[in-house]
C-alpha cells in the first residue's frame, strides 16, 4: 500500500446477520424511511456518561489481553472503539441471557440500554470534533436483506443514537457486496476497501462501523534525523530499523518498570499517540502486560507530567488480522455464538457466527495512518522538575492512540518487530 504524506487513522466494523424461517419484509429499494421514536435522538445528547467510557476501556484491555494469547510473539494492533461501537449496535437486538452475556463481556454492568445508546451518541459527537487541524469521523450503517422480517424499532434506535444509514438490498444480487464495500471505502477515505467478501444465502443484515482519523504530529519529526539503528526483537534478534529522533517537552511518565510518553496530534493535542516501553532490567513486554488493566490505567494517566527529553521511535508499518470469536467467548459472550443465542430484538433465530478484525498502521515522521475493520457475522440457527530523559524505543513496546478529552482508546497495539 502506497501512503500519502498526510496521515490518517480509519476503522470499520460490520455486523453480519442471518436468519432461519424469515417471513418476507415489505421491500424498500433504497434507504429505509425514518420512523418516529420517543427515545432521545443524537441531537439531544451532549455529554457522554463517563461510565460508558470506563466500560469501553475495561472491555478494550480485556479484548487486547485475549488477542495477545493467540498471537504470542507477533505484532498486534486493534481498534477497541470500532469493536465496541459495532457490538453496541448489535446489543440493541439482544434479549434475555444473551443480553446478559454481552453485557458481561462489554462491561455494561449498571448501564441501561438508554444510557448506553445516549452515551454512545454523545461520545460520537464529541470524538468527531477533537481539534481544528484533526479530522475524526465515525460512520454507521445497517444493510438489510430485502426479504427479511426485522424489528423496525431496532433499526430506528440505530438511526437515532448511532446516526446509522439503513438500506435494503437484494443480497442475491451479485453487486450487493460491492455496494456495501463501496460505502466502507468512502467512509474510511479509501483506507479500508473491502469488509464483505461474499454474502451467504442465510445472511440477513450487515451492521457497519467506520472510524476515520486524519492528522499530523503537533511537532513533526525531522526526516534528516532519521537513521538506521538497531532494534532488538522479542526473539533477541537484532535488526536495523529507521529510527526517528526528536527533542522537546512531552507528557512523560517513568517508574521502576517502564518509560511512557505522549506524542500529541494537531494544534490542541486532544488526541495523542502513547508509547509504553518496559525497562531493560525490569522484564519484557509480556511481563508488562500482566499489569496492563483498567485499575492501573486509572493510576497511570494522571501521573504524566511535562518534562524535557529526547524520544527515538521506530518508523514502522504493519497489517494485522484476527478472528475474535475465541476472545469474546473467553470474555463471557459465548452464548451469542451458540444455538441458545437470543437476538429477538432484531428478528427470529439469529446468532453471531464470526467476528473478524483487520487493521493497518503506519507511523512516520509526519504522523500516523491506520485502518481497522470489524466484521460481526450473524447467521441462521441450524512530578516536580526532573532532569531531561532519554527514551530509546529499541525493543518491543506497547502503543495506543487515545482521545484525551474523553479517555476513549481508538487504537492499541503490541509492536515486537517493526517493519518498514
Amino acid at each position: 500500500m502506497r501512503l500519502g504524506r498526510r496521515y490518517a487513522l480509519a476503522a470499520a466494523g460490520v455486523v453480519l446477520m442471518g436468519m432461519i424461517g424469515c417471513s418476507p419484509l415489505t421491500s424498500e429499494s433504497s434507504a429505509v424511511a425514518a420512523r418516529p421514536n420517543t427515545e432521545s435522538p443524537m441531537s439531544k445528547v451532549v455529554i457522554p456518561d463517563t461510565k460508558l467510557v470506563n466500560s469501553n476501556t475495561k472491555f478494550g484491555f480485556k479484548l487486547f489481553s485475549e488477542v495477545l494469547k493467540k498471537d504470542k510473539g507477533a505484532n498486534v494492533f486493534v481498534s477497541p472503539s470500532s469493536v465496541a461501537f459495532a457490538l453496541a449496535m448489535t446489543y440493541n437486538g439482544a434479549e434475555g441471557t444473551t443480553q446478559q452475556a454481552m453485557a458481561k463481556a462489554l462491561e455494561y454492568s449498571g448501564l441501561s440500554l438508554q444510557q448506553i445508546n445516549s452515551s454512545n451518541a454523545a461520545l460520537k459527537t464529541l470524538l468527531e470534533n477533537p481539534d481544528p487541524k484533526v479530522q475524526l469521523t465515525i460512520a454507521n450503517s445497517l444493510w438489510t436483506n430485502s426479504n427479511a422480517s426485522l424489528n423496525p424499532s431496532f433499526m430506528q434506535r440505530n438511526r437515532d443514537f448511532y446516526a446509522s444509514r439503513v438500506t435494503n438490498l437484494d443480497f442475491t444480487d451479485s453487486g450487493a457486496a460491492n455496494t456495501i464495500n463501496n460505502w466502507v471505502k468512502d467512509s474510511t477515505r479509501g483506507k479500508i476497501d473491502k469488509i464483505v467478501e461474499q454474502i451467504s444465502p442465510d445472511q440477513v443484515m450487515f451492521l457497519i462501523n467506520a472510524i476515520y482519523f486524519k492528522g499530523a504530529w503537533t511537532e513533526p519529526f525531522d526526516k534528516s534525523q532519521t537513521k538506521e539503528q538497531p532494534f532488538t526483537k522479542a526473539s533477541g534478534q537484532i535488526v536495523q530499523t529507521p529510527m526517528m529522533t526528536q527533542r522537546g517537552k512531552y507528557k512523560y511518565l517513568e517508574n521502576n518498570k517502564f518509560q511512557a510518553i505522549s506524542l500529541p496530534y494537531g494544534r490542541d493535542g486532544k488526541i495523542s499517540f502513547y508509547v509504553f516501553l518496559p525497562k531493560e532490567n525490569s522484564g519484557d513486554l509480556k511481563e508488562f502486560y500482566q499489569s496492563l488493566n483498567s485499575l492501573n490505567w486509572e493510576k497511570w494517566m494522571p501521573q504524566f507530567q511535562s518534562r524535557s527529553g529526547e524520544i527515538r521511535l521506530p518508523r514502522f508499518k504493519m497489517d494485522y488480522e484476527v478472528t475474535l470469536n475465541d476472545a469474546l467467548t473467553a470474555l463471557g459472550m459465548g452464548e451469542a455464538f451458540s444455538d441458545k443465542a437470543n437476538f429477538s430484538g432484531i428478528g427470529k433465530n439469529l446468532a453471531i457466527s464470526t467476528v473478524k478484525h483487520k487493521t493497518f498502521v503506519e507511523v512516520s515522521e509526519e504522523g500516523t495512518e491506520a485502518a481497522a475493520a470489524t466484521s460481526v457475522g450473524i447467521v441462521a440457527l441450524s512530578a516536580p522538575m526532573n532532569p531531561p530523559f532519554s527514551m530509546v524505543v529499541d525493543r518491543p513496546f506497547f502503543t495506543f492512540v487515545r482521545d484525551n478529552q474523553t479517555g476513549s482508546i481508538l487504537f492499541m497495539g503490541s509492536i515486537v518487530a517493526p517493519q518498514s
